[in-house]
């Protein structure tokens, strides 16, 4: 489609749309937010078809200002804190979704790197891990409890450490985003390469059933969330990088803010991640197959369900519900 045509069909659309972010027309931030996606599918359109395009840098500014308006809107008829997990953050994940996806390849990437490379040097795993720790993993094999390291300690007392220290883990690797995303980038290459190295070492000695039913009881929401955390820290580093047609600063500012919700949004999971690692996976070796995987099925459908299919059904949902032609 040339570019007069395109901006002739959908001209009044986006004068209306001004008008309801400006003039007020508009009061509900689901319509404005439905109102929104279509606005961002023409702008992804102008920028295919037409980048040097003045429509791009208008659609970009519109787009930019009308975001901003949709999240700063207070809400009458739904409670904020609702709104904030059933539609801010699910249509932010959306909109920065190819983040969460580069998150996942390269923290898978690493994972692999620390297997093979435990597998093709015998002092690999010692060196991430420590002498110390593989050395009492080796004894807990041999006891026949292969994840027994996860008993030390009061149940209230580990829950209470190890949230602190993944929230910890999590807030750094979005803060450290900043530089250009290498920070981030570096707390994935460390993650995923010990997580890598970690389990080839059960697998090594014959116990990686044993090592996957108990770990990945708090597992499965413990690594998403590093992962959607790491998503975050990209977004604060390609904010930077790559500004588009914003000023840096103000492309670094709206960065900020979206990667703050989505960072905060992994707190529940991380919060829960810790309780299971706590109070069930020290129970692992004593339970039955059946529902050591059930917890492990039930809490990664619940997160992945959160941050890659819901935002889909959301975004789908708000343009159907207002579908502008």
């Amino acid at each position: 489609m040339r570019e007069v045509a395109f901006i002739k069909q959908n001209k009044e659309k986006w004068l209306n749309f001004e008008k309801a972010i400006f003039g007020k027309t508009l009061k509900n931030p689901d319509e404005l937010a439905s109102l929104y996606i279509h606005l961002v599918n023409d702008l992804s359109y102008a920028q295919t078809y037409y980048p040097k395009s003045k429509t791009v840098l208008y659609l970009n500014n519109l787009a930019a200002k009308a975001f901003q308006k949709i999240y700063k809107t207070k809400r009458q008829d739904t409670n904020r804190f609702v709104h904030f997990w059933k539609i801010e953050v699910p249509l932010i994940v959306y909109q920065y979704r190819r983040y969460v996806l580069y998150a996942f390849l390269i923290f898978l990437s690493f994972v692999a790197i620390g297997a093979l490379s435990a597998a093709f040097d015998d002092s690999f795993v010692r060196l991430i891990l420590g002498d110390h720790y593989v050395n009492m993993t080796l004894e807990n094999i041999e006891k026949g409890d292969p994840v027994a390291v996860y008993k030390s300690g009061s149940n209230w007392g580990s829950a209470f450490g190890i949230t602190l220290n993944n929230l910890y883990v999590g807030i750094s690797s979005f803060i450290f985003g900043v530089f250009g995303g290498l920070g981030t980038g570096y707390y994935v290459l460390n993650n995923g390469i010990m997580l890598g190295a970690f389990q080839y070492m059960f697998y090594k000695h014959g116990v990686l059933w044993e090592s996957v039913r108990g770990i990945w009881i708090h597992g499965a929401m413990e690594i998403f969330a590093i992962i959607i955390e790491a998503a975050a820290g990209f977004m604060l580093g390609a904010s930077i990088l790559f500004p588009k047609t914003y000023s840096r600063m103000t492309s670094f500012k709206m960065g900020v803010k979206d990667g703050v919700k989505i960072l905060i949004s992994t707190f529940p999971f991380t919060i829960a991640a810790g309780i299971l690692e706590g109070y069930v996976t020290r129970y692992s070796n004593i339970m039955p197959n059946w529902l050591s995987v059930g917890i492990i099925l039930i809490t990664l459908s619940i997160i992945s369900f959160y941050y890659l299919i819901y935002p889909f059904i959301l975004h789908k949902k708000l343009k159907n519900k207002h579908a502008i032609i």
